[in-house]
């Protein structure tokens, strides 16, 4: 198995947190190590996804690229009835 350079993260959570990592590694047969891995990278992800999109999102306006909000309202409005309008651009 190759070493690979790793740092200890330490934290204090809340009692029932910890307490349901301990219940998840049992039941998976993993360390908690392993779940903490597991979550934290997850969480990473999510988070850098979540930077992306929103810095695609402000290029879009700093672009012009917008809807006005009264189309999205009327949009949003027509949506409860018969006949649902498109969203003009």
């Amino acid at each position: 198995m190759a070493k690979h350079d790793t740092r200890v993260l330490t934290s204090h959570v809340p009692l029932a947190l910890a307490e349901q990592v301990d219940r998840l590694a049992e039941r998976l047969e993993r360390s908690r190590g392993w779940i903490m891995k597991q979550a934290l990278s997850a969480w990473i992800a999510q988070e850098e996804e979540h930077d992306r999109l929103t810095r695609e999102a402000l290029a879009d306006v700093d672009a012009g690229r917008v809807i006005d909000h009264t189309a999205i309202q009327r949009w949003a409005d027509s949506l409860s009835t018969q006949t649902p309008q498109s969203v003009s651009r």
